[in-house]
Order: C-alpha cells, then structure tokens, then sequence
C-alpha cells in the first residue's frame, strides 16, 4: 500500500521525469572518483599550497543552495563535513547552451540530492575555503525533502529533536546533525581503544553463539525462540560468560569478546533489550588484579577517545583517571540507609526494606533483597568512578567464595553517574560449590523468580575437566559510550534503538 505523497515529494517526482527526458541518469552506475573529501581540503588548503588543489574532485549532498544569478553558492556535505562550492553557469556550460546550469542545477537540483562535483580549490573575499566547479554530475535524486535546519546568527541547531523521528529515522538525524554523527565516530574510537588495550596484552578475541540451549552467565529475562531444524526450544543470549570461560578451561589464558546480547526487560534511559557487552576473562588473575587493569584501561580509553581523562555529562564533570575509589557493598548500604545488614537472614531484610518503603514480594531471596536495597538506596550516589566489592553470596552464584570474609564472594561493580557500568568476579571454579549455587537458583525459579539461572549441565561438566583460578568482567559498551559522549539517553548511543513498528508498516506487512 503505497503512503500519501506530500505536496514536495510530488515535485521532486516531476522533477525526476524532466531529469530522465533531458537524457540525465539519476541514479547513474556507482563508480564516481573521488580525490578528495570536505575536511582533507579545508584542513591542508593554502595559498602556497594551491597548485596541489587545482584539480579536485568531491562527492557530497547538497545542504544549502544561494543563487547568485550567474553564479550560485552551495553547501556540499560529505561524510567528513561541509565545504562551500561555487558555481558560474558560463564555466559548466562554456557553450551557448545553458541547460544544465539554468535548468538542471538551478530548477532540478534539491536539498538532499547527491551530486559529484571537479574544480579547483580557492578562497572567497570572506576568507572561506571553497570549490570553484568546473563540472558537476548528478549521482542520486532524493525524493524526500530534508528536516528543515533552524539557524540562529550563522549557528544551526537541532533540526531534529523529536525523539520518535530521530530514532526512527536515523538516517535523516545523521544527514542533518553533524553532532550525531561525531558521536558513532566516538564510539568507534572507544572499542578501538579497548581492543587495542587487550590486543597488546596477549588477549584473544572470539566469537561464541547467540543462539544458546540455556540462557546461562547472568540473571535476567531471556527471549526464546525455536529450531526448526533440530526441533528445540534456543534463546537468544543473555550473556556469553559460560561459554568463555569454556574457553578459559580449554587452555586460552586471556579471551575477550564484545557481546550482542538480549534480555526480555524493561526499557528506559539507560536499558534496551539488544546491547553490546565486553567481556573477558584472565586465567590465574583475581579480582584484585581485576580492579587495577579496568582502571587502567578505561583511563586510556577516555584519553583515546576524547583526548582528556574528564568527560562532562548532564552538568557533571567525570574523572576516569585512575585510580577509582573502592567500598563494600554493606558499607555502601550503611552510609546511605543507616542499616548495618551484615549477617541478616531473609526476614530481617525484608524488614529493613519494609522500614525502607521498598516494594518486595514472595519470589524474592537474600541476593534480590539486598540489590533492591542497594539499588534504590545507594547506586545512584556515585557519580566517580567506584568499585562497590565484597558482595554477598546469594547476589553472585557465578562467583568464587571470599578467601577472608566468610558468607561473601570477590566480586566488584563499577558505579559511574549513578549507574552500574561493570561488574566483575574472581570466578567460581569449583565445581561441586557450582552445582549447589545453580541448584538454589532453581529453588528461586520454582518460587516464581523468572531471572532465576538455569542449570547449564555442559557447563558444570566443562568446569569437572578443570578451569584455572580466573578473574572475569562484564563491561556494558553502551553506557560506558554515553558518558564518554556526554549522552544521558542510551538510545542516542544506539544507531538504531529498538522502537515500536509504525502502524502503517504492520498494517502493510499483514497486507502482504
């Protein structure tokens, strides 16, 4: 079913039609050579240097157009910004027909349009770097007009700032906000980065599946799908821990992994149920080893990132120079509740929840209990860089028992603007204790709790053969990419967030 065409994509279809009697391809074969881009020109550009720009060709999307009569000015767009083009219809059509300036370039041309343009580079009276045009060639017609820019005195703003068109039409948010497109560029620096930081460190990176029998190696909701083929019930992964540390036991001392994972949960500011976690794991490392190494990495990060340790989000200044500051978790939750809940069972934390005004219910443990303590109490305190460690062993059945402090495990999580950006263990490596842990996870499950852990049999199996002692993290990408560019919304981070189908797109599907 074909959607209603508005009053500027009829003309831009007539205006095809002229393109296509004139003999003009608007969508010509691909192959268009390009010598140089916007930034490479504005960046090295000289006066001295212009014999090296007397023959320049760029390809670009027409963001603005000055008619000038004779002439006209243009703003051609690439992927490495603006540069200003001039064009004189006397120098694309040195004959006595004018067509391809008077009618194609200034009546058929639009804002959005591709074209591929050779000249020579000069500068304006007003000192601005541009392309005189000696030859222009139409590359691909845009049939729908661009969201209008706003302009204040030179400055542009965001011309789309509705959150369901920028998400929704990604592809127009990046064509028209410069910013947007700094930030994926961002973002690329800041997993380079990491993998540089393992890679030079002996690490190995790997692949493991997506498509898993048990949604194993965190706590959370999976989405479940079927097999044809093998007529079984998978589920797309939560996490891809059990299958690293598969790995750890087959003999590789450091693997790492940037994860696309799936929970079947909330959405909100900082949560989207398709995410990207790193994950790696150290044989013969502790969690202590654990904190020092992420330190050091984030801190480099930032700097290869934005060139700084300091990053600015939301009004605040974040430091990621190491090294961050660390507390227990049961201390944590005394200096903001009051409540010492060292050593107490499962009805003297419910009590303190109830004293708390915390909402509870039957399917929820000590471990559940605790994190919703912690959660809606302290996490959002920590706005630096902070290790919260020393969990209970009821938050963390993946995790090996603490060498000093009975009835806690070696875990920490990195708190960074209020929010959980890592959590990391010395791993659980024996066996018989891993067994027992996923047992009461099942006990959970039977009492309604549905992020309970399956029991992964293989697992347990592989973990029989033997698995060194081994420190292991879970880094979230997303958020670690919205502080590192200043973004409070993790949709911002996403190229595509996952969103609702438009409801002429489902009514079109059930069509077909």
């Amino acid at each position: 079913m074909q959607a209603t065409l508005s009053e500027q994509e009829i003309v831009r279809r007539e205006k095809l039609k002229e393109l296509e009697a004139l003999g003009i391809d608007p969508y010509p074969a691909p192959l268009y050579e390009v010598t140089h881009t916007a930034a490479e020109i504005k960046e090295n550009y000289t006066e001295e240097k212009k014999e090296e720009f007397k023959s320049v060709s760029l390809a670009g999307r027409v963001m603005t157009k000055r008619d000038m009569g004779k002439a006209n000015f243009a703003q051609l767009q690439d992927s490495t910004g603006r540069i200003q083009v001039y064009i004189k219809g006397d120098d694309i059509c040195p004959g006595e027909d004018k067509t391809l300036y008077n009618t194609v370039w200034k009546k058929l041309i639009d804002l959005g349009d591709i074209v591929g343009v050779t000249g020579y580079v000069f500068t304006t009276k007003t000192g601005e770097t541009s392309i005189h045009v000696q030859s222009f060639t139409l590359l691909t017609k845009s049939l729908r007009p661009l969201p209008v820019v706003k302009e204040k005195d030179g400055e542009v703003f965001d011309a789309v700032s509705d959150a369901e068109f920028k998400y929704r039409q990604r592809y127009a948010d990046l064509i028209v906000n410069p910013s947007v497109r700094d930030t994926f560029s961002k973002i690329t620096k800041m997993k380079n980065a990491i993998r540089d930081f393992l890679n030079e460190r002996g690490a190995l990176e790997v692949d493991t599946p997506v498509l898993q029998t048990i949604p194993g190696g965190a706590i959370a909701r999976p989405f479940t799908t079927h097999h044809n083929a093998l007529d079984i019930p998978l589920y797309l992964r939560i996490a891809n821990e059990l299958y690293l540390k598969r790995l750890v036991v087959g003999g590789f001392d450091w693997v790492y992994e940037f994860s696309r994972n799936f929970r079947n949960e909330g959405m909100d500011r900082t949560h989207n149920p398709e995410f990207t976690i790193l994950e790696f794991y150290v044989a013969y490392k502790d969690y202590l080893w654990m904190m020092e190494t992420t330190e050091q990495m984030l801190e480099k990060t930032a700097i290869a990132t934005n060139g700084v340790t300091d990053v600015e989000i939301d009004g605040k200044t974040i430091s990621f120079k190491a090294p961050f500051k660390r507390i227990s978790i049961f201390d944590s939750i005394k200096e903001f509740t009051g409540f010492d809940i060292t050593g107490m069972d499962e009805d003297q934390l419910r009590d303190v929840c109830k004293q708390l005004r915390l909402e509870t219910d039957a399917s929820m443990g000590k471990g559940k209990l605790i994190d919703t303590i912690f959660g809606e109490k302290c996490e959002g305190n920590y706005i630096q860089p902070t290790f919260i460690i020393d969990y209970p062993v009821e938050m963390s059945p993946l995790t090996k028992k603490h060498r000093s402090k009975p009835g806690l495990v070696e875990r920490f999580e990195l708190m960074i603007n209020g929010k959980e950006i890592a959590n990391a263990y010395s791993e659980l490596n024996d066996p018989i204790d891993q067994r027992e842990r996923f047992e009461e996870q099942v006990r959970l499950m039977e009492r309604g709790d549905d992020e309970a852990m399956f029991i992964d049999y293989d697992f347990l199996r592989a973990l029989e053969y033997g698995m060194p002692p081994t420190a292991g993290i879970g880094i979230g990408i997303e958020r670690l990419a919205m502080l590192l560019t200043g973004n409070v919304s993790i949709q911002d981070v996403l190229l595509f967030p996952q969103m609702r189908p438009e409801h002429n797109t489902v009514n079109q599907n059930a069509e077909a």
